[in-house]
C-alpha cells in the first residue's frame, strides 16, 4: 500500500518524560546553533499524560539541567517532600524504621510529590512552544527499515479497522514518519522496543529485564488526616517472605493522597493477585483510618522496570536508540526512574543533534552510549545493582539486610569490596504449578475502602473502540487452557489488574475457554511479561484507546 509520509530530522515515539525531554533538548541545541531541524513526538494516548502513571516522587536533577527556570515557568512541582517515613508492616502492626539506618540515597530531601501526567503535560507545552510537533492519539504500530536494515522511522496504526479486518466508514490508513534518527520512548515493555531488542539482539550479554506491577489509587481524604509533603514507604504485609514488593503513601496538595502497592513479577504462587494484595493492603490498621471518610478519585496500573543496571540492553541500533523506560533505568530501592528517563532522553538527543549536524543519518549513536557510561545515571544504577536481585535470591528478610549492607558500602565508597553483580531470572519462568502452591483467599471488597476490578477500571476512564481487532494476540489459541488453566490455575485472571482475562465454563462447570475483554485493558503490559509460556503478545490498539488518567 502506498502511504503518505512525513519527514523529520528526529522522530520520537512516546510522549512521556523521556521523549519530551529528548525533544526539548534537541530543539534547544538546534536553536542555539540557528539550525532549522525538525522533530516530532508520537503519543498513543488520547492526549499527552493520558497513559502516564507513576507514584510519583520526582528528583528534579534532570529538570534542573533541562529547564533551569522551571519554577518561574510554572512547572507543576507543587509539593516538596517534608517528611519521609519507612514502615515495616505485620498484619496488625507497623514498626517505623529509623531514617538514620537507611542508606542516604533513600532520602527524599529536595524531591517533590507530583502527578507525573501533569508534569508531562507541562513538558509538552514547553516543547510545542519551541516548535516540536506532537501527535497524540496515534500509536507507533510498526518500525520501518531502509534497504540496508537501518531504521527509517515508524508507521502509525491504521484507524477505523473492524474486528474482522474490514475497513469501516471511518477508515484512515496509518502514516509513515521518516527520521534521520528514531528514538523509542514507549515506556515499559513497549511493542516496538520489544521487536527492536529481538531484531538487533540488544540483550546479548545482558541479564533479562525483570518487572514489578504497580497498582495506584488517588484519594481525597479528610483535611484533618492530610499531611502535605509526607512520603511513606512500606514493606512486609500483606506479602509473604518469598514475595518482593511494598507500598507507598504520598500526601500531595489539595487533601489528595496517592496510595499504591507494587508486587515484583518474579512471584511464584499463581494464585497471587497483585490487585487484591493492594486492596488487602488498604485494610491495614495503620492505613485504613486515613482513607475512611475519604473519596477514591482515580485508579490505574502499570508495569515497572526492576532489572536495573545489569538488565539495561545495548542502547543503540542503526538509525536510533532506546531511551527512558524502553531501556529500563529505574532505581528500584529509590522507587524512582523519571529523572533517569529524562536524562537519557537528553543524552540521546545531544548525540542525534551532533550526528545530524555532521550530515550523518541511519548509523548508531555511539556518543549516546559513551555519554550514558560517563553520566550520573550510570552511577545511580550501578551502586544499587544488587538490591532487587538480593531480595529474589535470599528472600524478603535476608535480602533486605543484604541490600542495605550493599548500598551502605557503596555509599561509603567501599563498593569495590563488593565487586560482584547478581543475575536475574525472567519473571515468566518463576511461577510454580498450582499443585505446588497454596490458594490465597482474598476478602470481598467492602465498597468503602476496598473495591473490585471493574469499578476500578471505570475510574481509569479506559475506553477502546469495541469493533476493532483485539490487540492482545495469542500465539497459540490452545495454550491458555492446556497450559495456563490446567497447570497454573489460569494466572492471567489474577495477574491482570483490569479484568481483561476470564475463563468461561459451560453449564456443567467444564470445558473452560479463555475470554479476552480487551476493552478493559489499561496498557500495563503485565500479561505480556508474566504469561508463563509467553503466549500473550501485547500490541498497540487503535490510537487514542486505553486509560485517560487525569491526574496520575
Amino acid at each position: 500500500m502506498e502511504r503518505e509520509f512525513m519527514e523529520y530530522d528526529l522522530v520520537i515515539v512516546g510522549g512521556g518524560p523521556a521523549g519530551l525531554s529528548a525533544a526539548i533538548r534537541f530543539k534547544q541545541m538546534a536553536d542555539a546553533a540557528e539550525k532549522e531541524f525538525t522533530v516530532c513526538v508520537l503519543e498513543k494516548g488520547s492526549e499527552i499524560g493520558a497513559h502516564i502513571l507513576s507514584g510519583a516522587v520526582i528528583d528534579p536533577i534532570a529538570l534542573d539541567e533541562l529547564l533551569p527556570d522551571w519554577k518561574e515557568n510554572g512547572a507543576p512541582l507543587l509539593t516538596p517532600v517534608t517528611a519521609n517515613e519507612h514502615w515495616v508492616l505485620k498484619e496488625k502492626s507497623k514498626t517505623g524504621m529509623p531514617h538514620i539506618l537507611l542508606p542516604p540515597l533513600m532520602s527524599n530531601k529536595g524531591n517533590y510529590i507530583v502527578s507525573l501526567g501533569n508534569v508531562s503535560r507541562w513538558l509538552a507545552e514547553q516543547a510545542e512552544n519551541m516548535g516540536v510537533e506532537i501527535f497524540p492519539g496515534f500509536s507507533g504500530a510498526e518500525i520501518l527499515y531502509h534497504d540496508d536494515g537501518s531504521v527509517k522511522g515508524v508507521l502509525t496504526g491504521d484507524m477505523g479497522v473492524a474486528e474482522d479486518g474490514s475497513h469501516k466508514d471511518t477508515y484512515m490508513p496509518g502514516m509513515e514518519l521518516h527520521g534521520k534518527y528514531t528514538l523509542i520512548a514507549e515506556g515499559v515493555r513497549g511493542s516496538l522496543a520489544k521487536g527492536l531488542i529481538a531484531k538487533f539482539n540488544l540483550r546479548e550479554g545482558k541479564e533479562p529485564q525483570t518487572y514489578g506491577i504497580g497498582i495506584k489509587e488517588l484519594w481525597e481524604v479528610e483535611p484533618e488526616k492530610h499531611k502535605q509533603g509526607t512520603v511513606v514507604h512500606t514493606q512486609g504485609w500483606p506479602l509473604d517472605a518469598a514475595t518482593v514488593g511494598g507500598g507507598f503513601i504520598y500526601h500531595l496538595e489539595d487533601n489528595q493522597v496517592a496510595i499504591g502497592f507494587i508486587v515484583g513479577l518474579d512471584y511464584a504462587n499463581p494464585y497471587l493477585s497483585p490487585f487484591d494484595e493492594m486492596q488487602r493492603y488498604k485494610n491495614h490498621p495503620a492505613i485504613r483510618p486515613l482513607l475512611e471518610g475519604g473519596r477514591r478519585i482515580s485508579y490505574g496500573a502499570r508495569a515497572i522496570n526492576e532489572g536495573g543496571f545489569q538488565s539495561i540492553p545495548k542502547l543503540t541500533f542503526p538509525g536510533g536508540a532506546l531511551i527512558g523506560c524502553s531501556a529500563g533505568f529505574v532505581n528500584v530501592p529509590r522507587i524512582k526512574g523519571s529523572h533517569n528517563a529524562m536524562k537519557t532522553g537528553m543524552m540521546a538527543a545531544e548525540s542525534a543533534f551532533k550526528a545530524i549536524s555532521d550530515d550523518r543519518q541511519g548509523d548508531e549513536l555511539v556518543d549516546y552510549t559513551a555519554a550514558f557510561e560517563a553520566s550520573w545515571v550510570y552511577k545511580d544504577l550501578y551502586r544499587v545493582r544488587n538490591a532487587k536481585p538480593a531480595l529474589h535470591k535470599f528472600g524478603a528478610f535476608l535480602g533486605t539486610i543484604y541490600a542495605g549492607f550493599d548500598m551502605w558500602m557503596n555509599n561509603l565508597g567501599l563498593g569495590f569490596l563488593l565487586p560482584w553483580t547478581f543475575g536475574h531470572d525472567a519473571d515468566h519462568t518463576c511461577l510454580k504449578p498450582a499443585s505446588e502452591s497454596s490458594v490465597i483467599e482474598y476478602p470481598k471488597p467492602d465498597g468503602v475502602v476496598t473495591f473490585d476490578k471493574l469499578s476500578s477500571v471505570f475510574l481509569s476512564n479506559t475506553n477502546h473502540e469495541e469493533n476493532q481487532p483485539c490487540h492482545l494476540k495469542l500465539k497459540n489459541e490452545d495454550t491458555p487452557v492446556e497450559v495456563n488453566y490446567n497447570i497454573y490455575a489460569g494466572p492471567e485472571v489474577r495477574f491482570c489488574p483490569a479484568g481483561v482475562y476470564e475463563f468461561i465454563l459451560d453449564d456443567k462447570g467444564q470445558n473452560p475457554k479463555l475470554q479476552i475483554n480487551s476493552q478493559n485493558c489499561v496498557h500495563c503490559k503485565t500479561c505480556d511479561i508474566k504469561d508463563p509460556t509467553q503466549n500473550i503478545n501485547w500490541t498497540v490498539p487503535e490510537g487514542g484507546g486505553g486509560p485517560n488518567y487525569p491526574n496520575m
